[in-house]
């Protein structure tokens, strides 16, 4: 259990908490929330025993091993795979431990140690914890190329991910995750989410993500006015809960302030009248001793409005047989996507999919301008009007500029107070639009990039993870813009929200193609951890077992033709013969799993109890305990398959059964 009790801290001159409490149960998931600056990290930190308060206590069992994902990655010439490895402190100890043990002279001394630490070993699941890095690794969009690669060859966005796999390698009970998805693209945040479902220890998680949040948190702990306040559910919950307390606290400060009308109206009335005189003390001392209510403000909301587009051609563009990718400057293609036949009608709302490296970015690159195409023709349509949102974006604003300079370069001729007018509606007021932006927050500089976007009127948006560094209130702000945007867009986001509010056709970049895919986000789901995922994880030989020999776009109309063939009203049922006669296989599978699963896990206590014994590692022994060893991994390897698939047997059953 986590306690918190009458908790107070400054940074600097500004309170962050005052004299505030909060529990949090064991095996909890709980996402913190609160405004920029609340003091999220500043609690993580405490929580780490980094800060400490000025007032106040942080109470939890000290035996809990607390995992965080690391803000720098050293340079190494290790392998990712070694790197992510190293999160696991205790296994790397033991080894360590050993590789001294097994360097000693009097091996006979060293034998019952080495007895000891191969028992220890085991218990950390030391035999499985390369397959258990590299599936960790793959998740997070590692290639096994990638995998064997220097830590040092990578940039900032790979490495946070690799810091991010070292916290999910060590064995913890407390997890701290600061905004874990903001370097991840979808298909690694649907990933996470899944593994984090399954985490068993209490999870605290920082996040601007809605979906994330529904999808992992049972517990939502809000930073508001410096008090911590627990509400029990996901994201979804907390907002409808928030919403009816502002209802209710409105009510009861209005029927206050009723109250202190019509007492103040009495004294005023009858404090000069010596027959009233005492009853008109009575309420002067009622009125004082009256609580003041202090009014529950929502979140101070922004918004803003796209301007109405400038007049589009239709179509905006057509390619024909483009293929699309890098050319350098020797002149060697490196092609990412051929065979691209695509035209853009006007009004069209469309999200990109595809996993990491597939060519999103490249595609919409390509549209833009930044890249040419490789091959084909790209025709663009007169008077087309292009708002491109890079995911790099903030690197091309000026540090050493303000607000206002960045809009007089593109609108010189523009009086000046206008200009003012129309960066405030971006939360940019007073001496913060002339200041230079060197010291904004990541999401002041992408609320910047957005308004000089949003000044040019463009005919078609796009926009390629606008979402990156920006707080829940401002992508709520953004996802209403885009939903009431008039002209063209096509959007490449990790937001889930945001995809599904704003767009209505989806197109997915995979295996050197650009197709429809005819499905929601649920069926790309589904189609991710059918296909790409499952392909990555059975060449580290994981337990998965399912067909990887779909092309995307036929899997993706699977998965959706499935879909709507169940929410047919005529579709019929499958009878009880068809379930029985289904079911008759996989019970089948399952009896014979379970029969291999014993043997093997009779195996395994045999193998754990010879290494257990100190005879083995005397010197004479050496290669009889390797060959143990080697067993034993192998045996342990084979059950992790096997129980993972009775799992999913298990899970195939219950369905039929539902």
């Amino acid at each position: 259990m986590i306690r918190l009790q009458q908790l107070s801290l400054m940074r600097g001159t500004k309170p962050l908490f005052d004299n505030t409490d909060l529990t949090l149960n064991p095996g909890d998931k709980i996402g913190l929330i609160g405004a920029n600056g609340a003091g999220k990290s500043t609690l993580f930190g405490m929580l780490r025993d980094e800060l400490h308060p000025d007032q106040g206590s942080i109470d939890f069992p000290r035996s809990w091993r607390v995992a965080y994902v690391a803000q720098e990655t050293p340079a190494l010439e290790r392998p990712a795979v070694e790197y992510a490895i190293d999160g696991d402190t205790t296994l790397r100890k033991l080894e360590k431990e050993l590789a001294e043990v097994e360097a000693m002279q009097d091996q006979e001394a060293a034998g019952h140690r080495m007895g000891e630490l191969y028992g220890l070993l085991a218990d950390a699941d030391a035999y499985t914890v390369r397959s258990r890095g590299e599936q960790l690794l793959a998740g997070l969009g590692f290639s096994q190329d990638q995998m064997m690669q220097p830590v040092s060859s990578f940039s900032g966005g790979w490495r946070m991910r690799l810091n991010l796999a070292q916290a999910l390698m060590c064995p913890s009970d407390l997890l701290l995750l600061d905004e874990p998805t903001n370097h991840l693209d979808l298909d690694a945040i649907i990933w996470l989410e899944d593994w984090l479902k399954r985490y068993t220890g209490t999870l605290i998680v920082i996040s601007h993500d809605r979906d994330f949040l529904d999808g992992v948190v049972n517990v939502i702990v809000h930073i508001d006015e410096r008090k911590l306040k627990r509400y029990s559910g996901n994201y979804s919950s907390f907002e409808r809960q928030r919403a009816a307390q502002i209802v209710l606290a409105q009510g009861m400060l209005e029927k206050q302030q009723r109250k202190q009308a019509h007492l103040q109206s009495y004294i005023d009335r009858f404090k000069a009248q010596a027959t009233k005189a005492r009853q008109a003390q009575s309420r002067i001392k009622a009125l004082a001793r009256m609580e003041e209510i202090a009014p529950l403000r929502a979140a101070a909301e922004f918004s803003f409005d796209f301007r109405e587009p400038l007049r589009a051609p239709n179509p905006l563009l057509t390619l024909e047989d483009v293929a699309i990718g890098y050319r350098s400057e020797e002149g060697k293609e490196k092609q990412i996507a051929s065979a691209i036949n695509f035209s853009l009608q006007t009004g069209q709302r469309i999200g990109l999919l595809g996993v990491n490296g597939a060519g999103k970015s490249t595609f919409i690159k390509t549209i833009v301008g930044e890249l040419q195409a490789l091959h084909g023709v790209a025709n663009f349509g007169k008077g087309l009007a292009i708002g491109y949102f890079a995911q790099h974006q903030l690197e091309m604003l000026r540090d050493d500029e303000s607000p206002l300079w960045h809009l007089v370069r593109i609108a010189p001729t523009v009086r000046e107070q206008e200009l003012r007018n129309f960066l405030g509606s971006f939360n940019f007021p007073g001496t913060m639009v002339t200041s230079p932006i060197r010291p904004f927050s990541g999401g002041e500089k992408a609320r910047l990039a957005l308004a000089l976007i949003v000044w040019q009127r463009p005919n078609l948006l796009l926009l390629d993870e606008p979402t990156n560094h920006l707080d829940l209130e401002t992508r709520e702000a953004l996802t209403d813009a885009l939903a009431q945007f008039e002209g063209t867009l096509m959007l490449v986001s990790h937001d889930r929200h945001l995809l599904r509010a704003t767009t209505d056709q989806f197109l997915i970049v995979a295996d050197g193609a650009l197709t429809e895919f005819d499905g929601d986000l649920e069926d790309y789901k589904d189609w991710l951890f059918k296909t790409k995922l499952a392909a990555k994880m059975q060449a580290l030989s994981a337990p998965l077992t399912v067909s990887l020999n779909a092309a995307p776009a036929a899997a993706a109309k699977a998965v959706s033709t499935k879909a709507a063939t169940t929410a047919t009203p005529d579709h019929k049922a499958a009878t009880p013969v068809q379930t029985a006669a289904q079911r008759k296989p996989i019970e089948a599978r399952i009896k014979r799993l379970e029969e291999q699963i014993s043997r093997l896990t009779e195996q395994k206590s045999a193998l754990d109890a010879r290494l257990t014994d100190s005879a083995v590692y005397e010197a004479s022994q050496k290669t009889e305990l390797k060959n143990l060893q080697q067993e034993h991994a192998s045996c342990s390897k084979q059950l992790e398959t096997l129980e993972a698939e009775w799992l999913e047997q298990q899970e195939a059953l219950e369905q039929l059964a539902a």
